[in-house]
């Protein structure tokens, strides 16, 4: 059978999300397997600025744009049955695996009477996958039956972005549901400012426990700043009230895979290392030279981070 594969855009009504063209590459390996087509569907309002980036990721047969002021929230209850309506002559669907495309395909995939296949890493075969499960310690098998269609998320930290150039073709398509009555939505908030999101940032700047207060992490933010890097945090720090939750990498936070993460006062544990261990080169700095995370480091310095990181914003101006 052809594989015919829907992505479902992320993005903010003026920017396609990166975790969508490392979507793409996820789908480009599925029709490796047999061949096939690339389309994306990009729900919201007012968004041909949008639709005119995902017509230029490389790959890309089309672009299906719904256009309503319902979906313009990005509410699952609202974005699920259009995707799931949209779904329809699809092999195939997929969506970044981030807190949308997590919220979103799963509520599309129980109104198609499917399962839900989460952070797939690898493409075996056309509908044969590999996911980590255990924090990342175990890799398993997935196959999905052939007379089901594929819903599935794709680990971006797995994936390369896919490179532009594309030329799709952009084409309406109407909305077929109605707003929710039960759900209302209230807004949305980001304590980042104007720094890349985090789990598509190509550098990263993460702090721990050791930072001692949430006024030290000032330090880091500027240094971000400095790097136009995104700001993580170990779990510690986020428990100690350091920095909001939206801030931890980690197995129960964000896994990343960043060119350079950059790490200060972070012990390592292994829950904090299964967010990390995509990326592409790791920086560890902590005072003490027994820290797991020097394990796993590319380059390590054993010295306090209240020197380090002021000498490195001097090497930077």
């Amino acid at each position: 059978m052809t594989n015919k594969i829907l992505i479902l855009a992320e993005h903010d009504g003026a920017t396609l999300n990166p975790g969508t063209a490392k979507a793409v590459s996820c789908a480009a390996a599925i029709t490796e397997h047999g061949g096939g087509t690339i389309d994306i569907l990009v729900l919201g309002e007012g968004i041909d600025g949008v639709a005119a980036q995902a017509a230029a990721v490389a790959g890309v047969n089309a672009v299906l744009v719904t256009d309503a002021a319902h979906l313009a929230p990005p509410l699952a209850v609202n974005h699920g049955p259009e995707l799931a309506a949209a779904a329809e002559g699809y092999s195939h669907v997929l969506a970044p695996s981030s807190t949308y495309g997590k919220d979103v395909l799963p509520h599309a995939a129980a109104l198609l009477g499917v399962n839900a296949l989460s952070d797939i890493m690898a493409v075996e075969g056309a509908r044969a996958f590999k996911r980590p499960i255990y924090a990342g310690n175990a890799i398993v098998d997935v196959t999905v039956p052939d007379d089901v269609i594929v819903c599935g998320t794709s680990r971006s930290a797995s994936w390369p972005t896919a490179a532009e150039g594309g030329a799709g073709a952009v084409q309406a398509r109407a909305a077929t549901s109605q707003r929710a009555a039960h759900t209302r939505y209230q807004g949305l908030a980001g304590a980042g400012g104007d720094r890349p999101d985090l789990q598509t940032a190509r550098i990263v700047v993460s702090g721990g426990r050791a930072l001692g207060s949430a006024e030290n992490f000032e330090i880091l933010y500027r240094l971000a700043d400095g790097l136009g890097a995104a700001v993580g945090a170990s779990r510690a720090a986020v428990d100690a009230g350091y920095v909001p939750n939206d801030m931890q990498v980690g197995q129960t936070g964000k896994i990343i895979s960043p060119e350079l993460y950059l790490a200060f006062g972070i012990s390592g544990a292994i829950q904090h290392i299964t967010g990390i261990k995509d990326a592409g080169t790791i920086v560890a700095v902590n005072k003490d030279a027994d820290a797991p995370i020097f394990e796993i480091a590319d380059i390590g310095l054993v010295g306090d981070l209240f020197t380090v990181v002021p000498e490195i914003e001097q090497q930077l101006s």
